[in-house]
């Protein structure tokens, strides 16, 4: 893997809730509404599990993009890990990782990619493509913590 990076959040969640949330596909597509992101196939509802796939449909830097992750561990409720199958990356893997705290929970996402293209795939992620990635990972994750008033199918 070439690029990676670590997002931290915190939450008055409790670890469960806040694990819930970040493996629901609804709570998903509505943290990612301004890319229109939407799951087409696969698990695209609800709680997805360990083994399970679904198929992302988005709109990123203006380009329609389709990628298909699936849940390669799963330990209830201290992480979870999904890693693209298919997609515009040449490797991509996102470990969430939970820990129970006082105060609710935190939550780690620890994200490794690999842009294709070989060398000029290394200088978009370079560029602006893993600051991105981070600002959208840190962005959803602002998104969850806020969540306890979310439903989850």
């Amino acid at each position: 893997m070439t690029a990676c990076f670590m997002c931290r959040t915190e939450s008055q969640l409790p670890v469960e809730r806040l694990f819930d949330l970040a493996r629901s596909i609804d709570v998903h597509v509505e943290s990612q509404r301004t890319s229109g992101e939407r799951a087409v196939s696969g698990v695209t509802s609800g709680l997805i599990g360990e083994g399970q796939e679904v198929t992302w449909r988005a709109r990123h830097f203006g380009i329609p993009l389709t990628m298909t992750s699936r849940i390669t561990r799963l330990d209830f409720p201290r992480s979870f890990t999904d890693e693209q199958v298919r997609g515009p990356f040449k490797a991509f893997r996102h470990v969430h990782e939970f820990e129970p705290t006082a105060a609710g929970s935190i939550m780690l996402d620890r994200v490794e990619f690999t842009a294709p293209l070989g060398v000029l795939g290394r200088a978009v992620e370079r560029l602006f493509l893993a600051r991105y990635l981070e600002r959208l990972i840190a962005s959803r994750g602002r998104f969850l913590a806020g969540g306890a008033d979310r439903r989850i199918n």
